[in-house]
């Protein structure tokens, strides 16, 4: 707990949301900032231009669909705990941006919409925390709409999820009939002057469900109904057991609306108690990387582009692993062999920043650059060891790039450079023909590339089908036969933007039928993202 802190880095707690589109994410992490005291205002609340909008939301596209489609850090502090927020694209479509970051948190947060569930892309987000044992806290959001019974939704985590499950909180009531959010813990019941519905501004320490001053004024059905869901639940479900959160075997889960305020506090102040300080990280050589280890280490788990659109700038997300950071430090970039002056770096709070004099293992810092660092670089204080566990993933959809101004050609290959590096595109030059061809995971991403070219580049783009519709990256163990391989089927043949060759398939048959022609090579899905060399 953070009362027994002795160290810094033990005060950290670097988490993400992750959600299907429309649970709302946007909205929790906007509640969250507020009850840690980030912002003064919610994007309900009427304000001044574009501050309506949520603070984890900064690019124009993102404000234009109400969809966030960049991953954003927002750091922030609370009763002597350091928050690293790291919100995630909703969206299936940006899912590689997503997973990258779940490299650089400790625990998530699982947002659920009280109506409808586990939605799809819950699961496949879920399912990576699951392979990288991270800690889940589950928050049921809009209990103040209709939606499915409690018992219901938590029968369906602990199935569909193979996760025990740990309520921590009740709804009184949902839609029509809310009352407020019971809170078996603490027994504290939250509400609202306002009556049914209202936004939470009054607590009361109660004794139990008995207490009169907890049940003065709520219909007896709601009442039974909630005395039946505490008691079906205490035999039904373990009690909270922090080992087993920690291993990631049990969830706790908080009904609440983040809309109407309920759960925010209960959720923060879990965080600060019972959620994993920052973790060891694995490295190449069988090397764990210790967060109390004097040497700093950190590593890029994502590179933005044009945050700042009037200087051009690119910032590289650095998650600290282990050593304490000081501004002005010289820093070894492992995979260029060069030590780079890590003199103005940034911690986030959205699209703004402020000087980060000093950081520590958990903390996300903003390292502006020119280019030289990538995701899946690993900064150090002189040692050789590149941090591992980044994945790079096979794309799905694939088109070739069509240049409205032949005369920019130069502007849409750094802007295509850029966002390649940001990890929102896949960029690939075939062996034969000149037109690079652009991969991706989902079609909106494609949308994105063209209006962001032709805000921040100035270019106009388009795209034109391709004869194929996936990549894999060709590998063997025996450089003659790839190289064999690779020139005797040249029209199928590209280089990433690292020069890795992918063979480009036109669909699945095709991926399985010149997989089994050619078993001594192996077509990789996803390929973990190590630079070792310039």
């Amino acid at each position: 707990m953070s009362a027994a802190a002795t160290q810094p880095f033990e005060t950290r707690r670097t988490f993400a949301i992750i959600s299907h589109p429309d649970a709302g994410k946007t909205t929790l992490t906007e509640k969250l900032l507020l009850g840690g005291g980030a912002i003064r205002a919610a994007g309900q609340v009427r304000a001044r231009g574009e501050r309506r909008r949520a603070r984890s939301d900064w690019m124009k596209i993102e404000q234009e669909r109400g969809i966030s489609v960049s991953s954003s850090v927002m750091t922030f502090e609370r009763k002597g705990i350091t928050f690293n927020l790291l919100d995630t694209p909703g969206h299936e479509d940006f899912s590689e941006d997503t997973y990258r970051t779940l490299t650089a948190v400790d625990a998530a947060i699982m947002v659920i919409d009280a109506a409808k569930g586990i939605e799809t892309q819950t699961r496949k987000l879920f399912e990576v925390c699951r392979l990288r044992d991270i800690p889940i806290i589950t928050f049921i959001n809009k209990i103040d709409r209709e939606g499915r019974h409690p018992l219901e939704i938590l029968d369906e985590i602990q199935e569909a999820l193979a996760l025990d499950v740990s309520p921590m909180s009740w709804p009184v009531g949902m839609g029509s009939d809310f009352f407020g959010v019971y809170d078996q813990i603490n027994h504290r019941f939250m509400t609202s002057s306002e009556g049914r519905g209202g936004p939470l501004d009054t607590v009361k320490e109660v004794s139990g469900l008995e207490d009169e001053n907890f049940r003065d004024g709520i219909f007896d059905t709601v009442l039974a109904d909630l005395e039946e869901n505490v008691e079906l639940g205490g035999a039904g479900y373990p009690e909270f057991d922090r080992e087993a959160f920690l291993e990631g075997h049990l969830t706790p889960v908080f009904f609440g609306s983040a809309l109407r305020d309920y759960g925010i506090d209960q959720v923060l102040d879990f965080i600060d108690a019972y959620a994993p300080a920052p973790h060891s990280q694995p490295a190449t050589g069988g090397r764990t990387i210790r967060p109390e280890e004097d040497k700093v280490t950190g590593f890029v788990f994502k590179v933005q582009a044009n945050m700042d659109p009037k200087h051009r700038d690119r910032i590289a997300f650095v998650r600290l692993c282990s050593g304490t950071f000081k501004r002005g430090m010289k820093l070894k970039h492992v995979r260029a062999g060069k030590p780079i002056t890590v003199s103005a770096p940034i911690f986030f709070f959205a699209e703004e920043r402020e000087l980060a004099e000093k950081a520590y293992p958990g903390d996300v810092i903003g390292v502006p650059n020119h280019g030289q660092l990538r995701v899946g670089d690993t900064l150090s204080e002189g040692e050789e060891i590149h941090v591992t566990g980044l994945p790079a993933f096979a794309p799905e959809i694939l088109r070739r790039v069509r240049l409205s101004d032949t005369m920019r050609v130069k502007q849409m290959r750094r802007g295509l450079e850029d966002l390649a590096e940001e990890g929102l595109v896949q960029i690939f030059k075939p062996a034969i023909g000149t037109n690079w061809i652009v991969g991706v995971v989902g079609v909106l991403q494609l949308d994105v590339v063209v209006d962001r070219l032709k805000q921040e580049y100035q270019t106009e783009i388009g795209f034109e089908p391709v004869m194929y519709n996936t990549a894999r990256w060709a590998e063997c163990d025996s450089a003659q036969k790839l190289d064999k391989f690779l020139e005797t089927n040249r029209a199928h043949v590209a280089l990433d933007r690292d020069d890795k060759p992918v063979f480009l398939f036109k669909n699945a048959w095709e991926v399985s039928y010149v997989g089994e022609k050619n078993p001594d090579i192996k077509f990789r899905e996803t390929r973990e993202i190590v630079h070792t060399d310039e």
